[in-house]
């Protein structure tokens, strides 16, 4: 028989190799109030301070520029303040519906992207417009201020009749003469023709009194410029050149009885 455990002996007591310590157990207790020394906790509390201070910067730049994102993309990318009206202001000449057509900007476009510039130059491109100006309206409006062409005089095309400006600019194409308009009779109406230059030079300089009695300039050539007066009367102007000293001269002579006044040489005057 194998024999039985030792008397006097208890399990888990020393016994050589088979030994075991007895289990130790751990209780986590918080700790008071009072087991952190003051002077600790106020160290900590500012170094706290110290790393939301530091991190305020940040906070407030990440923020700010997520709403500016956020605006930015609300403004550019959407259609939340898209073009809904085209308005404009000073066109009789042409209709708002041509500068429309010609200002080419889609209907929902965002307000902010619209070129102000390409835009007006589109719509300088129409033939009565001098100069356009384009602006935004907030929230969805752009207003398209256009300035027409004044004409001058009117110019005998074949059967029809055109007007230009003072730059020459052909703007309008009629069917009759245009009341209230001097005539220039010029083959090409043009702002770069030298003839409707010199037309208007002849034109600008004419005193209110000759400007009463005038029909038409007639320009045959650079130096033979002719007033047309009323009751077939005329004046030989030459050239373009000393205009102001010719239109003296000439004003001072339409109560002589001559049917021709040459002032082309404005110092030595021809009645005939």
């Amino acid at each position: 028989m194998s024999p039985g455990p030792a008397r006097g002996r208890t399990p888990g007591q020393d016994g050589g190799a088979g030994r075991r310590n007895p289990a130790r157990r751990w209780q986590l207790v918080r700790a008071g109030a009072d087991a952190v020394p003051p002077s600790t906790r106020r160290f900590m509390a500012r170094a706290r301070q110290r790393r939301m201070r530091a991190a305020m910067p940040w906070a407030v730049t990440v923020a700010v520029l997520a709403v500016a994102g956020l605006v930015a993309w609300t403004v550019l990318g959407t259609g939340l303040f898209g073009v809904r009206e085209v308005r404009v202001v000073g066109a009789e000449l042409v209709t708002p519906v041509e500068v429309r057509d010609a200002a080419a900007v889609p209907d929902e476009a965002p307000l902010a992207r619209v070129d102000l510039a390409a835009t007006a130059r589109r719509v300088g491109l129409l033939a009565p417009v001098e100069r356009a100006t384009v602006e935004r309206d907030w929230p969805g409006a752009l207003v398209i201020r256009v300035v027409e062409r004044t004409p001058v005089a009117a110019v005998p095309q074949g059967d029809r009749w055109v007007v230009v400006d003072r730059a020459g600019v052909v703007f309008r194409n009629l069917d009759q003469a245009p009341g209230g308009l001097p005539v220039i009779q010029v083959g090409r109406p043009a702002p770069d023709d030298p003839g409707t230059r010199a037309g208007l030079d002849v034109l600008a300089a004419l005193s209110p009194k000759l400007r009463a009695e005038l029909v038409a300039v007639d320009v045959a050539g650079l130096a033979r410029i002719t007033l047309l007066l009323r009751g077939d009367r005329k004046v030989v102007w030459g050239d373009a050149t000393r205009s102001p000293d010719k239109s003296t001269v000439a004003t001072a002579l339409l109560g002589r009885k001559a049917d021709t006044i040459d002032v082309s040489a404005p110092d030595v005057v021809t009645l005939r």
